[in-house]
């Protein structure tokens, strides 16, 4: 591997300019192959095999018109302060709403909260519910405007309004800003780490170029391999952190060969000889590891996983191809500046060269660096290094055993979000379990009477803050109705009770011969 790799580090040094030439037409051919690509398929999100997936498919297939996988706005809507939603000036503006939002595109039904009983106790406080026939990620602009000036409509008549749902717009205005500062201070760190420009950029600028190759090419194999929008998120985050990582051995590793005395195309061939064969090998682990995720058999993980898998090649091949090249080009302004002058000498024989490289090497023992200082003191001191290090890695380690995991939700938002919003009002007037009402679905011959049995069953358990009356498809063979939990949709104990109810579904189900 480390011959093969001298070889084609020597090659890509020698012809410099046909190796860049290659690398700029994959570029723009899988940018120009992006841009004429169909739009990519809308996100989805399934999980096969699991039980809250089967009752989506089932209520997909029994009911249609309930659109399990349209979206949905649930709009809180909240009386002036001092009077009650029922009251007839509200009650009426409550009315022109609901009919507003019924008439907006794409919107197949909205319930009515004084047919529906979403009114609160305290009665300031309602809210309906509109379901789309598209996905959220399937909405668009229009669709978005719609509901936008629904809200407007219900505010400019005195009522506070707000929307949460997968059919409301996410602000993405700060998406990219993370990866944007990332950029910033690994410029910095490495500016400051080389002591020149030109070595500081090149990781950067291979690290880029290796990213719009890979998302490029996941934008041109969207539509054909099903890849959505944000499957390049993955791809992106890894495409700058291991491009920047894998150029940087390189470089780092031609510098300190340059300075013990090798010409220019030997120092780039045993650059990629050593340091390149570690980036093989690195980046042969991490696409292991990303195509793992094929494991968990979550179709979108799978897909986020091999993109990202493929970027992480394409930095690869950038690293020990694309950097050398570019390394012939500034062969020794790469150097640090005190380094320089030694290759600048006149007249600049290979001999020569050779000595000035050697008293350079000697003046950076003489003055080692940080890096080798600190690599000294460690290995002066292995034990205490390697206890220090231990304690204040389970230090670190402490809090992962309160650790919760989970994916984010609207109650995470930032609260000048309408989502946000929303989500506080419904927990105030409802109730925390309010904002994750759990659904349930029964299917029997006689669905009626046995989703009647269970969900007065559900309605017992501890933690169950109510039970809707079950609805019951035409064919009367399923039948679905929500449970509200006492908690909040994050929190420990609407966990156990989700496995609580799961539990006792299965003596049900013996006993009433459904499922």
């Amino acid at each position: 591997m480390a011959t093969l790799l001298y070889r084609l580090g020597r090659f890509a040094f020698r012809r410099r300019g046909l190796t860049v030439l290659l690398w700029l037409l994959v570029l723009f051919g899988a940018g120009f192959a992006a841009s004429s690509a169909p739009a990519p398929p809308a996100d989805t999100f399934s999980m096969p095999g699991t039980e809250s997936q089967k009752a989506f498919d089932l209520l997909e297939e029994k009911f249609p018109a309930a659109g399990a996988e349209g979206a949905s706005a649930r709009v809180v809507v909240r009386a002036p302060k001092g009077e009650r939603i029922t009251e007839t000036a509200n009650k009426k503006s409550v009315a022109d709403l609901v009919g507003d939002l019924g008439d907006n595109p794409g919107v197949t039904r909205v319930t009515d909260p004084f047919t529906t009983g979403a009114v609160s106790k305290d009665g300031t406080t309602a809210y309906a519910v509109a379901t789309y026939k598209a996905s959220g990620t399937e909405l668009t602009d229009a669709q978005h405007d719609a509901l936008d000036k629904s809200l407007r409509s219900g505010r400019s008549a005195g009522l506070t309004v707000e929307a949460g749902g997968d059919a409301v717009k996410v602000d993405t205005a700060m998406s990219g800003v993370g990866e944007k500062i990332g950029v910033l201070i690994s410029a910095l760190v490495l500016l400051l780490t080389f002591g020149s420009l030109i070595a500081a950029g090149m990781p950067l600028l291979t690290a880029v170029i290796g990213v719009g190759i890979g998302i490029s090419a996941i934008t041109a194999l969207g539509s054909t391999l099903g890849l959505s929008a944000t499957t390049s998120n993955l791809a992106m985050m890894l495409g700058l952190a291991v491009g920047i990582d894998y150029a940087l051995f390189v470089v780092s590793r031609y510098r300190s060969e340059k300075l013990e005395g090798h010409d220019r195309q030997e120092a780039a061939g045993r650059a990629v000889g050593t340091a390149g064969s570690a980036v093989v090998f690195a980046g042969l682990t991490v696409i292991v590891a990303l195509a793992g995720l094929s494991v968990v058999n979550i179709p979108v993980l799978t897909k986020m996983g091999l993109a990202a898998a493929g970027t992480v090649a394409v930095a690869v091949l950038i690293a020990t191809t694309l950097v050398p090249a570019l390394l012939a080009f500034a062969p020794i302004r790469v150097l640090r500046r005190r380094d320089r002058a030694a290759f600048r000498s006149k007249p600049l024989s290979p001999r020569k060269q050779r000595k000035a490289a050697k008293r350079a090497a000697k003046q950076a023992r003489r003055h080692p660096n940080l890096g080798a200082r600190w690599a000294g003191y460690v290995l002066r001191h292995p034990v205490a290094v390697l206890l220090v290090g231990v304690v204040g890695l389970g230090a670190l380690a402490v809090p992962a055993a309160d650790l919760r995991l989970g994916l984010p939700g609207e109650g995470t938002m930032a609260t000048d979000t309408t989502q946000r919003k929303a989500y506080d009002m419904l927990s105030a007037s409802f109730g925390d379990g309010f904002n994750g009402p759990l659904t349930v679905t029964v299917e029997a011959p006689k669905a009626a009477a046995v989703a009647k049995r269970v969900a007065q069953r559900f309605a017992a358990q501890d933690g169950v803050a109510s039970v809707a009356p079950p609805t019951v498809n035409p064919a009367g063979d399923t039948a679905l109705f929500n449970v509200i939990p006492a908690s909040g949709p994050g929190k420990a104990a609407t966990e156990d009770l989700v496995r609580s109810l799961r539990g006792s579904a299965g003596a049900l189900e013996k006993d009433t011969g459904s499922e």
